[in-house]
């Protein structure tokens, strides 16, 4: 909506937020600690993990900041951790979970000291991962390349087993029992999904590939329609491939301009530099939630108050926040969410976008076929109602479920749990790379999230990566599909560690030694 003289209600001259919105909502953002910043939030005890997971409690309502209502952020709540350490190794236990089977006898091990608290949970929860217990080129398999896929617990990979094996069957339609329990398992899943990120009902989650098919979705509908000639869509510096290059293609066939919110020598978001380039014609923002080259946590209740302020809607990807911190998009007023399944410790092939439904229900259909449809005739074809209009043909039935499992297992565990072992990671790692003769850590900071990017100058990122596989040590190198950021700090390539809630402060320490090998045998 716009006012006689094309702009949106409450914008300032040409079209930019008022100085006193920009200044409410920035007051907003710093107070509510949603930043590229460590909240400062005092320690609160963790309660006792529970052995069910337990529902979500309703999403709490927005908060108001001077006369604008503002979402409370996403919050990573760093609760008082009771770690028990044993000559310098946090040692770990768990409780027991309905939905493990029963472990196989283990051989006997020599005595150790009990093991309670909080790191004790995830320590025994890494037994879960079965890919993790093999060995690489004769060492033991250290898996620092979260950031590009997770690892699946078992639970997960029997759940789809269970669902082929059992339930396999297309759903909706089918007039019998596997049919049913199919359906039923599916749209159960979906439900899950809601929870987990918050939204108003299952209507507002569609099925997706991953978060880059979502993002497409949005390009390929909503944008189609509401994106026009001479209109602006704002991306950061900060994004993955997958939301620059969608817009791209959507502002090349519309003739709309593409905007680029710069970064700091930090890599932290200048937020007076976006404040100039929203306007009248900002029709959509798309922004990660976390950076996965540099791990910054972007400011998204003032990212998207202020987009608000101007009429604009905003899409977030969320691919790498949901698995390392509580997110509430209802709180949040993101108008899209995206998520992947495989970096969220589910299948590969699954993902979920998140839209407003009166979004939603403007949008028209990106692909036609099977299920999407109400009526077909030859004359004219109607459509299903949301989300369905969205999901032609026969989905990842079993990848849904199995996502499903992914995030029950997450929440028995909890997330703040997991977010503040990471985060012991993170500042253990930051210390210990500082020590790495050359090394340079991109963009370090406290606030971090997983990422843990580093050059050494003079030596190719893919022969440090070719090293340390020899050591079993899996990063990644490259670009990490994130050319123009890694550009922006004068790179072509970097080796990135990525830490989950399954990673240990011993093979923090193997990185870090086989790095100073690396160095002191020129990467031969």
């Amino acid at each position: 909506m716009t006012t006689a003289n094309g702009q949106a209600p409450g914008a300032g001259p040409n079209g930019h937020p008022p100085p006193d919105v920009i200044e409410r909502i920035a007051k907003g953002f710093y107070e509510t600690g949603f930043s590229n910043r460590t909240a400062e939030l005092p320690p609160a005890p963790l309660p006792p993990a529970p052995l069910l997971p337990a529902p979500l409690p309703p999403a709490p309502a927005p908060r108001a900041f001077g006369g604008a209502v503002m979402a409370p952020p996403l919050e990573v709540v760093p609760p008082a951790l009771d770690l028990v350490h044993d000559e310098g190794i946090t040692t770990f236990d768990s409780p027991a979970y309905y939905f493990l089977p029963e472990p196989p006898p283990e051989p006997p091990a020599a005595p150790e000291a009990p093991q309670t608290g909080v790191g004790a949970r995830l320590a025994a929860a890494r037994r879960d991962f079965p890919a993790l217990h093999q060995s690489v080129n004769g060492k033991p398999l250290v898996w620092l390349d979260n950031a590009a896929t997770t690892h699946k617990p078992q639970v997960v990979i029997d759940t789809v087993a269970r669902f082929y094996e059992h339930d396999n069957s297309n759903v909706h339609r089918g007039a019998h029992a596997l049919a049913k329990r199919a359906t039923e398992a599916y749209e159960e899943a979906r439900g899950k999904v809601r929870a987990f990120i918050g939204a108003g009902s299952p209507e507002e989650i569609v099925w997706v590939r991953g978060a880059t098919e979502g993002i497409n979705l949005v390009a390929q509908t909503y944008g189609r329609r509401f994106v026009g000639r001479g209109d602006e869509v704002i991306v950061t510096t900060l994004e993955h491939h997958s939301n620059i290059v969608p817009w791209q293609m959507l502002c090349e066939a519309n003739e709309a301009q593409l905007r680029v919110v710069p970064v700091s020598d930090g890599g932290e978001l200048l937020l007076d530099e976006y404040a100039k380039l929203l306007s009248s014609r900002t029709r959509l923002v798309a922004v990660t939630a976390v950076s996965n080259v540099i791990g910054t946590v972007t400011p998204l209740p003032s990212i998207v108050g202020m987009a608000h302020a101007v009429g604009a809607k905003v899409l977030v990807d969320g691919a790498q926040a949901v698995q390392h911190m509580p997110v509430n998009v209802g709180a949040l007023d993101a108008d899209f969410f995206v998520l992947s399944g495989h970096k969220l410790f589910g299948p590969t092939g699954i993902g979920a976008l998140y839209g407003k439904r009166e979004l939603l229900e403007q949008m028209p259909p990106w692909q036609g076929g099977g299920s999407m449809i109400d009526r077909v005739a030859f004359e004219k074809t109607t459509y299903a109602a949301v989300p369905v209009k969205f999901e032609a043909g026969t989905g990842h039935l079993a990848g849904a479920v199995g996502l499903g499992a992914a995030i029950d297992y997450m929440q028995s565990l909890g997330l703040e749990t997991i977010a503040a072992h990471e985060q012991q990671l993170m500042a253990h790692a930051t210390e210990s790379l500082a020590g790495v003769p050359g090394l340079r850590h991109l963009a370090a900071g406290p606030g971090r999230m997983s990422a843990l990017p580093f050059t050494i100058p003079g030596v190719p990122a893919e022969r440090i990566g070719a090293f340390l596989d020899r050591e079993g040590i899996a990063v990644r190198a490259g670009h990490h599909c994130a050319q123009p950021l890694l550009r922006r700090f004068g790179l072509e390539a970097a080796v990135r560690a990525s830490v989950a809630l399954y990673n240990t402060r011993e093979e923090i320490d193997a990185l870090v030694t086989a790095l100073h090998a690396g160095v002191a045998k020129g990467w031969e």
